[in-house]
C-alpha cells in the first residue's frame, strides 16, 4: 500500500518486555515530549502491523463471506455476530480469565480485613503470635490490592484493543461495500445513514468489548459473595441479596427499552444528519431561495423528536447510576436490619467483613453488569443496521471485461434492461449496436432518452434483463456531472498513473487545460476541495476528460463533457480530444452538440429508451431529414473563446474566480520530477494537510503536499476554559437550578457519607454486645438501639432520594443543553455566507454534527455525572476517614499533592491525542462521502483498490491516536492504583502498630474505607480527565455557534408588498471580491435593465456572469450600488431582497423527499399549478409514467433522475415562484437543444411582463433575446439588441458568432432576423 504517511517512529510496544507493558512505561518518552511541547501526528506512534485496518478487515470479512456462505445452503439469514464470534471468540475468552482472577482478588479482601478488626477487638499486647498473624493478614491485604491494580488494567486494555479492533475491521468491510453498491442498493441507503454507521454505529464495538465479560463474572461474584456471608452471619445476608437481584432484574428490564429506545434514536439521528448534508450541499440554493428559515425547522423537529428519545434512555441510564451510588448501602442496610429481627449477635469485625463484601459487589455486580445489558442491547440493534448494510445488493459484473487480445470492441446485443425491477417501461429496450478501434459512435436523443443508462450498460452498472454486451478492453469513462476527488488537480488527472511529463504534458494540452493551469499556479500545487471548490464546472469537466485521456485506455464511454465549457472550449476538445488523442480508440460520445455529428463515424439516435435510427450522418441527411430537423433549428452553439492558437488576453477575474474562496497561492515549489515519477502520486494529494494543524509529512513527493490551500483545521491548545463549561451548563438550565443540583450533590453525598460514620458506632455496640460487656435486655441498650437503627434508616431513605433527584437532574441539564449547542450551532451555519462553506469541507461540518453532537447526547452525561459521584465520594470518604483517625491525614495528604500533579503531566500530553483523534477522524468521513460521489468513476476505472487503501491509511492514522488514547488512559490508572496500594500498605500495617489507642470500630472503618478509595480514587481522577477530553466535543461545538454572519435577513424596513413592480435594475460602479483578500470580480460595473427585458449575457469562462447575479443576490456583499425598481438592495434584509427573484442554477440541487415536496418545499400551490410548471419544462409526460406520480420518492440528491431532468425540475420550481424577476443561470446547460428552445419560448410567452436574465454557454439559448449583454474581465463591454452586435463586425459578439463556423453563424444569423 501507498506509504501516506511514512512514519519514523516505529511502535516501541513491539520491542518492549514484560515489565514495561504492565505497567506501560513504554509511553514515558512520549509523555515526556508532550510536557515540552504540542504533540503533532508525527509524535504518533505508527500502528502495530496486528491492528492494521487491512489486515483486521480483510480477517474479519473472510469469516463473514463464508457465514453468508453457510447461510445460504441453510436456507436462513446470515448472522454477522457468528462472524465477529468465528474472528474473535477464542482470544477475547482467554483474556475474560484476568476478570475472573481480578474480581476473585476482591472477594477475598473483606477476609483479611475481618481477621485484622477481630485482632483488635481481641486485643492482647503481649500476644505475640496473633500479632505476627495480623501481620500476615495485613501484608495478604496489600498483596492482593497490588495484583488487583496490574490485573484490572491489563484486562481493561486488552478488552478495549478487542474492540478498537472490531471496529477498525467492521469500518473496512462497511467501506468496501459501500464500493461495490448496485444503483438499487443506493437507493435504500444514503450517504447520511453511511456515515452514521462508521460514527456512532461502530463505536457500540468500542463500549461492549470492556464489559461483555461482566455477564458471567457479575453472577458468579454473587454467589460466592452470598457463600461467604452465609458463613460470615448465616440467614440474615438472603434479605441484601434479594435486593440486588430484584434490582437487576429491573435494570434488565431497563435495558429491553434501551435497545428499542436506541433503533429510535438512530433512526432519527440518520435522517437529521442527512438532511443536514443536503443542506451543506445545496446550501447555494438554499440561500438564494431563502430557505433557511424552513430548513432550520425541519432540523429542529427531527433533533427534537430526537432529543426526546435521547431524554428517555438518559433517565434510564441515571437510574442505572443511581442504583449504582446507593445498592450497597440498601443492601447493608436491609442486611443488618434482618440481623436485629432475628435476634443474632455479631462481632464488629463481622459488621466490616459484610460491608466489605458488600463493597466487593458495587462495581461487577451493580456498575458493570447493567451497563453490560445495555451496551449489549444496544450492540445488537447495531450489529443489526449494520449487517442491513451488508447484506444490500452489490454490482454483479455481469461480463467480464476479457483482456484485449488484440481484438477489441463493444458488442451490445438486443439489450433490454430497467433500473427500477418493479417498473413497467424498461430504461433502454431493444439496442444493438458495435463499436470497434477508431470509430467514434455518436449518441444523441432528448432529456430522460437514456442516453446516460447506455453507458451505464456499457460499465456493468445497469445489469440486463435480456440480451448481452460484451466489451473487450480497459474502459475510461467521464461521468456527467464531473467528479473531482479532495487533492490536487495533478493527483486528480493521474489517479494513481505513474507521472511521465511529456505524456501529460500532451494530455493537458488536448484538454485545453494548459491556460487554466497556467492562471491556477502550480498544478502539482493547487488544491481541490470538498465537491471541486474552487474550480468552475468546465475545469472540473475538463480535468474529468484529461483523467481519462491520460489513463490510456482502450474504450473512452464520455458522458456529454462538451456542455459544461463555452463554444471556442468545446470545439478545441472535440478537435483536439475526441478527434485526434483518441483516434485510434473506442470512443462512445454522448452529446448535445449536433455541429459535431458530421465527424462521427456513426450515429445512434435515442428516444424513451428505444433507438429510433442508427447509421452515418450521410445516411441520416438522405433517409429522415424530418427527425434530424427536430434538431435542426437548435443547432448547437455555446459561446466561443478566442480561437486556439490566437494570441489571448488571460483574464484576470479569471485567476481571481478560480481562487476566488481561497487564500492565494505561494509560489510553487521547484517540480522535482524524478522523483514524483516513482510514486504513485494520486494518494499524496489526498491526504489534505487541512486536517494536521500544517504538519510537515516528511513524504517523498513533497511538492504536492506543501502548499495548502485548504485553511488548517484548527484545534484549540492547552486546557479546556472555564467558560466553556459555563456556556455548557448554562445553555441547560437556569443559574437557580444548577445551585439546586450542587446543593442536592452535597446533600447526597453527606447523607452517604454519614452512614459509614454511623455504622462505626453501631459496630462498636455490637461487639459490647457481643462480648457480654452490655446486655440486650437493658432498657437504656434497647432505647440505644432503636435510636441508633432510626437515624440509619433515616440517613438511607435520604441517600436513595437524593440520588435518584440528583442524577435525574444532572441528565435533564446537560441532554438539555446539547440540544441548544446544536441549535445554535445549526442557526449560525446557516447564517454563515457561502464563502464558509467553501472554506470547510462537508466531513468536516457533519463530523461536528454527528460525531461530537453525539458525544453531547451520550457519553458526557454520562461521564460528568460519573466524575462528580466519584470526586463527592472521594472528598466524603478522605473527610470520615481524617475524622475518625487524625493520623490518616499524614499519608492523605502527600497522596492527594502526587495524584494531583499526576493527573496534570497526564493532561497535558492526553489532550493533544484527543484533539489529534478528533481531528484524524474528520479524513475518513471526508474519504466516504467523496467516494460514494464518486462511485461509478472509481468502478470504470477499477481503482477500487486504491481507494480501499487510502480509507485503511485514513483508519490507521485514526487508530494511532485512538491506541495511544487507550494506553494512555491506562498508565494514568496503573499508577494511580499502585499509589493506592502503598496507601492501603501503610494505614493497614499503622492501624496493627497503633492498636491500643483504636476502637475495633475505628480500624474496621478506616481500612474498609481504604479499600472503597482503592478503586475509586483512580476512577475520579480518570473520570475528571476523560471530561475534560470530553468537553473538547463541547468546544468544537461552540466554536460553531460563534462564526462571522452574513448580512441580516430582515431589516427593521420592509420593502412595500408589491415591490418590485417593474424590475428594472441598475448597476452603478460596482466592484466585487468574494474574499477580503482576493482581488475583483467585478470591476466597475455599470448597467442598466430596462423593465421587464429579456436580457442574454454572455463572455468566456470566468467574464464574471454568475459573479453579477452573486453581487444581485448578496451572496458576497458588493462595493457600489445595486437599485432594483428604485431601492437600493443593501438597505434591505438578504431575505426581502432574495424572495423577489426567482433563480435556477447550473447545477440541480434536490432533497430527499417526494417529486411534490421538491417542486413545493412549502406546500404554497395547488396540484394544477405543479402540472401546469412541469408542462411548462417539457417534464410532464416523464412524471406521469412514474408509478406515483407526484408523489414518487426521489433517491438521495435525486439520484433516480437523469442531470437534465434535475435541471428541469429546478427550473419548474423557480418558475413556481411567479416573481417579477427571473434569472437563469445557464439552467438548461445539460438539456437537448430542441427542449432548451421550447422553453425559452414559454419563458418569453409566460413571463413577457417579466425581467428575465439568461447566462448561457449555447448561443442559440440567447439568440432570440431582446438584449444582448457582453461581460469581459468583470466590465459589461457591450449591451445592444442582438441584431444591432451582429451588424457591427467589431463587437464581441459578432467575433463570438463568427468561431462558430460558417454553417451555425449564418443560421443564428437567420434565426435573429
Amino acid at each position: 500500500m501507498p506509504l501516506l504517511y511514512p512514519k519514523v517512529k516505529p511502535n516501541p510496544l513491539q520491542k518492549a518486555n514484560l515489565c514495561s507493558r504492565l505497567f506501560f512505561w513504554w509511553l514515558n518518552p512520549l509523555f515526556k515530549i508532550g510536557h515540552k511541547r504540542k504533540l503533532e501526528a508525527n509524535d504518533m506512534y505508527s500502528v502495530l502491523p496486528e491492528d492494521r485496518s487491512q489486515h483486521l478487515g480483510e480477517e474479519l470479512q473472510g469469516y463473514w463471506d463464508q457465514e453468508v456462505l453457510r447461510a445460504q445452503q441453510d436456507a436462513r439469514e446470515p448472522s454477522l455476530t457468528k462472524a465477529i464470534i468465528k474472528c474473535y471468540g477464542k482470544s477475547y475468552l482467554v483474556w475474560g480469565m484476568l476478570t475472573f482472577l481480578e474480581e476473585g482478588t476482591r472477594v477475598v479482601q473483606p477476609i483479611f480485613l475481618g481477621k485484622m478488626v477481630s485482632y483488635v477487638e481481641n486485643y492482647d499486647p503481649s500476644d505475640s503470635a496473633a500479632l505476627h498473624e495480623a501481620y500476615g493478614y495485613a501484608a495478604g491485604l496489600s498483596a492482593c490490592v497490588l495484583v488487583w491494580a496490574v490485573l484490572h488494567h491489563l484486562y481493561f486494555y486488552h478488552m478495549q484493543r478487542v474492540g478498537m479492533r472490531l471496529r477498525v475491521a467492521v469500518c473496512r468491510m462497511i467501506y468496501s461495500k459501500a464500493l461495490r453498491l448496485s444503483r438499487s442498493a443506493m437507493g435504500k441507503t444514503s450517504t447520511g445513514q453511511v456515515v452514521n454507521l462508521l460514527s456512532n454505529d461502530v463505536n457500540q464495538f468500542d463500549q461492549v468489548m470492556m464489559f461483555l465479560h461482566y455477564l458471567w463474572v457479575g453472577p458468579l461474584q454473587v454467589v460466592a459473595v452470598t457463600a461467604l456471608l452465609w458463613m460470615e452471619i448465616g440467614m440474615s445476608c438472603l434479605a441484601g441479596m434479594a435486593v440486588l437481584i430484584i434490582l437487576l432484574l429491573l435494570q434488565s428490564c431497563f435495558a429491553m427499552s434501551f435497545s428499542s429506545l436506541r433503533s429510535k434514536t438512530t433512526a432519527l439521528t440518520d435522517k437529521r444528519i442527512r438532511t443536514m448534508s443536503e443542506v451543506v450541499t445545496g446550501i447555494r440554493t438554499i440561500k438564494m431561495n431563502a430557505w433557511e428559515k424552513s430548513f432550520i425547522d425541519r432540523i429542529t423537529r427531527l433533533r427534537r423528536k430526537e432529543i426526546s428519545k435521547i431524554l428517555r434512555s438518559s433517565y434510564l441510564r441515571g437510574m442505572n447510576l443511581a442504583s449504582f451510588f446507593a445498592v450497597s448501602k440498601i443492601m447493608i442496610f436491609v442486611t443488618f436490619v434482618a440481623n436485629e429481627l432475628l435476634d443474632n449477635l455479631i462481632t464488629g469485625s463481622q459488621v466490616f467483613v459484610v460491608v466489605m463484601l458488600f463493597e466487593a459487589l458495587r462495581f461487577s455486580s451493580t456498575l458493570f453488569f447493567p451497563m453490560a445489558v445495555e451496551k449489549v442491547s444496544e450492540a445488537v440493534v447495531s450489529i443489526q443496521r449494520i449487517k442491513n448494510f451488508l447484506l444490500l445488493d452489490e454490482i454483479s459484473q455481469c461480463y467480464p471485461h476479457l483482456p484485449s487480445d488484440g481484438k477489441m470492441i463493444v458488442d451490445v446485443q438486443v439489450f433490454t434492461a430497467s433500473w427500477e425491477k418493479a417498473s413497467e417501461t424498461p430504461t433502454l429496450q431493444g439496442l444493438s449496436f458495435s463499436v470497434r478501434p477508431g470509430e467514434l459512435l455518436a449518441v444523441v436523443g432528448p432529456v430522460g432518452a437514456g442516453k446516460s443508462s447506455l453507458l451505464c450498460a456499457v460499465l456493468g452498472e445497469l445489469p440486463p434483463s435480456q440480451g448481452q454486451v460484451s466489451v473487450h478492453g480497459r474502459i475510461a469513462y467521464v461521468s456527467q456531472q464531473p467528479w473531482v476527488f479532495p487533492g490536487t488537480v495533478r493527483s486528480n488527472i493521474l489517479f494513481g498513473k505513474k507521472y511521465e511529463v511529456d505524456r501529460y504534458e500532451k494530455v493537458i494540452k488536448a484538454c485545453a487545460l494548459e491556460e487554466d493551469l497556467w492562471l491556477l499556479g502550480a498544478e502539482a500545487i493547487i488544491e481541490i476541495g470538498d465537491g471541486g471548490t474552487p474550480l468552475s464546472e468546465g475545469q472540473k469537466a475538463r480535468i474529468s476528460l484529461a483523467r481519462a485521456v491520460y489513463q490510456d485506455a482502450d474504450i473512452y464511454l464520455l458522458d456529454d463533457p462538451l456542455s459544461a465549457v463555452d463554444a471556442g472550449v468545446s470545439r478545441h476538445l472535440f478537435e483536439q480530444c475526441v478527434r485526434q488523442a483518441l483516434k485510434e480508440k473506442i470512443t462512445i460520445l454522448v452529446t448535445h452538440q449536433l455541429q459535431y455529428l458530421k465527424d462521427a463515424s456513426q450515429i445512434l439516435m435515442l428516444k424513451d429508451g428505444k433507438m429510433v435510427e442508427r447509421g452515418t450522418y450521410s445516411e441520416f441527411l438522405k433517409s429522415r431529414a424530418d427527425i434530424f430537423s427536430l434538431f435542426e433549428k437548435g443547432n448547437e452553439q455555446s459561446e466561443p473563446s478566442p480561437v486556439p492558437g490566437a494570441p489571448t488576453v488571460i483574464s484576470e477575474s479569471l485567476v481571481q474566480s478560480l481562487q476566488s474562496p481561497r487564500p492565494s497561492l505561494k509560489d510553487a515549489a521547484p517540480e522535482d520530477q524524478e522523483m514524483a515519477a516513482h510514486q504513485a502520486p494520486l494518494f499524496l494529494g489526498f491526504f489534505r494537510q487541512e486536517h494536521w494543524s500544517g504538519l510537515p509529512f516528511p513524504s517523498p513527493m513533497h511538492i504536492e503536499n506543501i502548499q495548502v490551500t485548504l485553511p488548517l483545521e484548527d484545534h484549540l491548545e492547552g486546557k479546556v476554559g472555564f467558560k466553556t463549561y459555563k456556556n455548557y451548563f448554562t445553555a441547560g438550565a437556569d443559574w437557580l437550578v444548577i445551585i439546586f443540583l450542587i446543593l442536592v450533590n452535597i446533600a447526597a453525598q453527606v447523607a452517604y457519607v454519614l452512614q459509614d460514620w454511623w455504622l462505626a458506632f453501631w459496630a462498636n455496640l455490637q461487639s459490647d454486645l457481643y462480648s457480654g460487656a452490655l446486655v440486650k435486655e437493658d432498657e437504656a441498650v434497647v432505647f440505644v438501639l432503636n435510636w441508633y437503627l432510626g437515624v440509619y434508616s433515616g440517613l438511607t431513605v435520604s441517600t436513595v432520594l437524593f440520588g435518584i433527584t440528583k442524577s435525574l437532574l444532572i441528565f435533564y441539564i446537560l441532554v438539555n443543553s446539547s440540544q441548544t449547542v446544536h441549535n445554535k450551532m445549526l442557526e449560525t451555519i446557516l447564517r454563515a455566507p457561502v464563502l464558509f462553506f467553501h472554506r470547510n469541507p462537508i466531513g468536516r461540518i457533519l463530523n461536528r454534527f454527528s460525531k461530537d453532537i453525539g458525544h453531547m447526547d451520550d457519553l458526557l452525561p454520562l461521564t460528568f455525572q460519573d466524575f462528580i459521584q466519584a470526586f463527592l465520594l472521594v472528598v466524603g470518604v478522605v473527610g470520615v476517614m481524617v475524622a475518625a483517625v487524625p493520623w490518616t491525614a499524614i499519608p492523605v495528604i502527600p497522596l492527594g499533592i502526587i495524584f494531583f500533579f499526576l493527573r496534570r503531566y497526564f493532561l497535558e500530553t492526553s489532550q493533544d491525542v484527543k484533539r489529534l483523534e478528533c481531528t484524524t477522524r474528520s479524513p475518513v468521513f471526508s474519504h466516504l462521502a467523496s467516494s460514494l460521489q464518486g462511485l461509478w468513476t472509481i468502478r470504470a476505472y477499477k481503482a477500487e483498490q486504491k481507494f480501499q487503501e487510502l480509507f485503511d491509511a485514513h483508519q490507521d492514522l485514526h487508530s494511532e491516536a485512538w491506541f495511544l488514547l487507550l494506553t494512555m488512559s491506562r498508565w494514568l490508572a496503573v499508577y494511580l492504583d499502585v499509589i493506592c496500594a502503598i496507601f492501603v500498605t501503610l494505614v493497614a500495617f499503622g492501624a496493627l502498630i497503633l492498636a491500643e489507642t483504636l476502637t475495633p470500630g475505628q480500624v474496621g472503618l478506616v481500612l474498609s474505607l481504604t479499600l472503597t478509595l482503592m478503586g475509586m480514587f483512580q476512577w475520579c481522577v480518570r473520570q475528571s480527565a476523560e471530561v475534560e477530553n470530553m468537553m473538547i466535543s463541547v468546544e468544537r461545538g461552540i466554536e460553531y455557534t460563534d462564526l462571522e454572519k452574513e448580512a441580516p435577513w430582515e431589516l427593521g424596513y420592509c420593502p412595500p408588498p408589491l415591490w418590485p413592480p417593474n424590475g428594472r435594475i441598475s448597476f452603478f460602479s460596482v466592484n466585487l471580491r468574494y474574499n477580503s483578500d482576493s482581488p475583483l470580480v467585478l470591476r466597475n460595473l455599470e448597467a442598466f435593465i430596462y423593465p421587464r427585458g429579456k436580457y442574454g449575457i454572455v463572455g468566456r469562462t470566468g467574464a464574471g456572469k454568475s459573479s453579477l447575479i452573486a453581487a444581485l443576490f448578496r451572496l458576497s456583499e458588493p462595493e457600489g450600488d445595486i437599485y432594483i425598481d428604485g431601492i437600493l438592495t443593501t438597505s434591505i434584509g438578504l431575505h426581502d431582497l432574495r424572495k423577489k427573484m426567482s433563480v435556477a442554477l447550473q447545477e440541480p440541487v434536490l432533497f430527499t423527499g417526494t417529486m411534490r415536496e421538491n417542486l413545493d418545499p412549502f406546500n404554497e400551490h395547488t396540484d394544477n399549478e405543479l402540472w401546469n410548471a412541469l408542462e411548462e419544462v417539457q417534464l410532464k409526460e416523464s412524471i406521469e409514467s412514474l408509478p406515483a406520480k407526484m408523489n414518487t420518492e426521489l433517491a438521495e440528491s435525486g439520484l433516480n433522475l437523469s442531470v437534465g431532468q434535475k435541471q428541469l425540475v429546478c427550473l419548474a420550481r423557480a418558475l413556481l415562484k411567479k416573481n417579477q424577476i427571473l434569472i437563469m443561470d445557464k439552467a438548461t446547460s445539460y438539456v437537448d437543444p430542441r427542449t432548451d428552445e421550447l422553453i425559452q419560448k414559454i419563458i418569453c410567452e409566460r413571463f413577457a411582463q417579466c425581467t428575465v436574465l439568461t447566462i448561457a454557454h449555447r448561443l442559440s439559448t440567447v439568440i432570440s433575446c431582446e438584449w444582448i449583454m457582453v461581460l469581459d474581465l468583470g466590465t459589461d463591454k457591450e449591451c445592444h439588441r442582438p441584431y444591432n452586435l451582429l451588424r457591427d463586425k467589431k463587437s464581441l459578439f459578432y467575433k463570438m458568432v463568427q468561431q462558430l463556423g460558417k454553417a451555425e453563424a449564418a443560421v443564428l444569423t437567420k434565426r435573429e432576423k
